[in-house]
């Protein structure tokens, strides 16, 4: 098993960030872009970023390689919204179908909770599968769904919203 380690991302990170976003885009699965982005198109998500409200952690293997992301985004970015955020977590194609995802994902539970976050998000596609399993395996929900709203290669595709009361 791979043992992760946690820490808050820094500038020099934002190209591997990049490439492991860019690199889920052709699976049609976990993104609505359709094009690879570049990293000066990232760059204001990334400094939108903070350690102490909306993190963006990397997380390395033993090797101190990034095998992955996750980042905390505000969901709707009003201040009654402050306590609820979306989650994102993508992992480099080199280290998937490991579990390393479960991993990510309680990690990331745990950090909320000691943050003072009191729900998180999940917005998904209706077809990925994998990712509903993963989540609901740790207790989110369907909270919503949004009916054919991405056109992904002249397909339409749903959009879930699952959501997880952390604490109350």
């Amino acid at each position: 098993m791979i043992r992760l380690t946690y820490r808050n991302a820094i500038q020099s990170d934002l190209a591997k960030i990049v490439e492991i976003y860019n690199s889920t885009i052709p699976s049609r699965l976990v993104t609505a872009d359709v094009e690879p982005v570049a990293v000066s198109d990232r760059q204001r998500w990334f400094d939108e970023h903070n350690a102490e409200k909306r993190p963006l952690w990397v997380a390395e293997n033993q090797e101190n390689q990034i095998v992955g992301w996750i980042s905390f985004q505000s969901f709707y970015g009003r201040p009654a919204y402050d306590a609820t955020v979306e989650i994102s977590i993508y992992l480099d194609e080199d280290f998937r179908g490991q579990g390393l995802g479960k991993t990510m994902l309680s990690y990331s539970i745990e950090q909320a909770k000691e943050m003072g976050i009191k729900t998180l998000l999940g917005f998904i596609f209706a077809h990925n599968q994998a990712s509903i399993r993963l989540f609901k395996s740790f207790g989110f929900e369907d909270w919503a769904l949004l009916p054919n709203i991405a056109l992904l290669d002249g397909q339409e595709k749903s959009l879930m919203i699952l959501g997880k009361r952390i604490s109350i």
